[in-house]
């Protein structure tokens, strides 16, 4: 790819150039051909952006589609638009990679005026950090389509964070990013240190990538697994002061993240939320409809800046989106489970097939889950047709959160784009279940090859014994079969701590690990009491504590078994 342009800066009234009143009556350039003038003026009121790909063109080179795209912040089909109307006016030519104009300097005049930049004075100075957020951006994971990621430039992250600490007293406060793949908590850790900054997020890499980052630079960063689908964390309601949030660009993709940021909120009339949300200027619709969703959940639009998100990619919006700043009215909102949403546009989260979409495949599932089990009639967790009632049925978001009584047998549906919770969702069963059938696509990460399956193991192990049956009542399914592992006398009194910590997924761990200390050494004959307990527990590592096992990023989840050897090493 060829090296991307600086956009021309914008101009205010301290530049003696500067003309108020230009692109009122003409476009805003006064250079220029006849006909390109009137191409420009057809455009009507929204010639100025059309102006801009103009000006682009105007220093003679040969430009890719997608560079005039990221450049002028103008959406794919209208540069394309503008550059076959060039072309055939006989004003441009197209060239191998792209299009130039066949007199440049006749359009190089003045560059059209820009509105000006909200924080484009306060980033002087700040060229360590924005080279600190570039390497961090280089380093980070790719772009997960499945997620409808599309990666915010290095200069984005920097921008909100100049944006939010100079909007908002963050000092002592909490910022809830709602999705980060695009570090704007990192950037807010380095340009106010003060602040606490708590990111959750479905994608383990991007918990990972944040989490390594915190630690390097020392930040105050907090992470927490989550399908935001099914709910917030609990450990995350009700306690943070502003939230900040890049959501998949659909209508309930937005109005889901929104939801579970004003969750999160200590006092929502007291906060704000900043979304980032763009769509092309072609589809106006769908943002109206987006814009709709905002103002029933009782959200004032306090502000908005077009175009100050820019993306590396995402041509089809013009790679770039523009930043909502959102007052909530209400100190509470309504808050559906977001379980039957379409949240993403593209991927395996945005199909909807599910073993309990055809009532043939449940029926073959759940005989295959009976052959060979003593355990029962099972309980059905996720999605199932009516007909099908089991020893019972749970939606996923309340297995997640409190799955209730003990079932000695339980199949939990993940099919249809649910897979990447399998382990959490394995390991919220409560203490007692002795079968757990998760199912998969057997196209899964997890099962389709040995590496994966490793992995899968290492995150539900002590607690639980892994089979993996292919053709689980249907070809194209996987259960992943765990069978709980009953203590052995003379085990290993740390893999004895693990195992008890993984059983009671959803109380803390600060809780469940002293309450295992205290369990583990009566039964080795050496007993602590409370209090060592929790003085042995207060040396554990910072990510421990607000976390449970449930929310706790994967990366965590795998040193568990660590931490938990340590801890009763230094019991002695």
């Amino acid at each position: 790819m060829a090296a991307e342009h600086t956009p021309s800066p914008a101009r205010g009234t301290d530049d003696p150039t500067y003309d108020p009143g230009a692109g009122q009556a003409e476009p805003p350039s006064g250079a220029g051909s006849e006909r390109v003038r009137a191409l420009l003026r057809e455009r009507g009121v929204d010639a100025p952006r059309a102006q801009r790909v103009v000006d682009l063109l105007a220093d003679g080179r040969v430009w890719r589609p997608n560079e005039l795209v990221r450049d002028s912040a103008v959406a794919h089909a209208v540069v394309a638009e503008l550059v076959r109307a060039l072309v055939e006016a006989g004003e441009a030519v197209e060239e191998d990679p792209g299009v130039r104009l066949v007199r440049p300097a006749e359009h190089a005049g003045a560059p059209a005026p820009a509105v000006a930049d909200p924080v484009a004075h306060l980033a002087v100075g700040r060229a360590g950090v924005l080279s600190e957020l570039e390497r961090a951006v280089a380093e980070g994971p790719a772009s997960d389509l499945d997620l409808d990621h599309v990666a915010a430039t290095a200069e984005t992250a920097l921008r909100r964070a100049l944006f939010l600490t100079t909007r908002f007293d963050l000092v002592g406060r909490t910022v809830l990013c709602v999705g980060d793949h695009d570090l704007t908590s990192i950037a807010l850790a380095l340009v106010e240190p003060r602040a606490r900054a708590v990111v959750v997020d479905l994608d383990e890499r991007v918990l990972a990538h944040i989490g390594a980052l915190a630690e390097r630079l020392g930040a105050d960063v907090t992470t927490y697994a989550a399908d935001l689908r099914l709910g917030l964390p609990p450990a995350l309601r009700g306690t943070a002061d502003v939230v900040f949030t890049d959501p998949p660009y659909t209508p309930d993709g937005v109005e889901l993240f929104v939801r579970r940021g004003l969750e999160g909120m200590a006092d929502p009339r007291r906060g704000r939320v900043l979304v980032a949300y763009g769509v092309s200027e072609t589809t106006p619709r769908l943002a109206a409809a987006t814009q709709a969703r905002l103002l029933r959940l009782d959200l004032v639009v306090e502000a908005l800046w077009p175009d100050f998100n820019r993306y590396h990619g995402a041509e089809s919006i013009g790679a770039a989106s523009d930043l909502y700043v959102l007052r909530p009215l209400s100190r509470s909102v309504p808050s559906p489970g977001g379980e039957d949403a379409r949240v993403y546009s593209q991927g395996a989260n945005a199909r909807e097939a599910r073993v309990g979409s055809e009532p043939e495949r449940a029926a073959a599932v759940l005989e295959r889950a009976g052959e060979g089990s003593e355990a029962g009639e099972p309980l059905l967790v996720g999605f199932w047709p009516q007909g099908f009632e089991g020893a019972g049925r749970v939606r996923l978001s309340t297995w997640m959160e409190a799955p209730g009584a003990v079932h000695a047998h339980a199949v939990v549906d993940l099919t249809g784009g649910w897979e990447r919770l399998a382990a959490r969702a394995a390991l919220a069963a409560p203490a007692g279940t002795r079968v757990v059938d998760v199912l998969v696509p057997s196209s899964s990460a997890w099962v389709r090859d040995r590496s994966g399956q490793e992995a899968f193991r290492a995150l539900v192990e002590p607690r639980f014994g892994v089979r993996f049956l292919r053709g689980f009542g249907a070809g194209d399914l996987t259960s992943l079969r765990l069978i709980a592992r009953s203590p052995e006398a003379g085990a290993d009194p740390a893999e004895a701590l693990a195992a008890h910590v993984q059983g009671r997924a959803h109380g803390t761990l600060t809780s469940t690990l002293r309450a295992g200390l205290v369990e583990v050494s009566a039964a080795v004959g050496s007993p602590v009491n409370k209090r060592t307990a929790r003085h042995t527990v207060a040396r554990a590592p910072g990510w421990v504590r607000g976390h449970t096992v449930v929310d706790l990023p994967e990366q965590r989840l795998r040193e568990l078994r660590e931490v938990c050897a340590d801890l009763w090493a230094q019991l002695g």
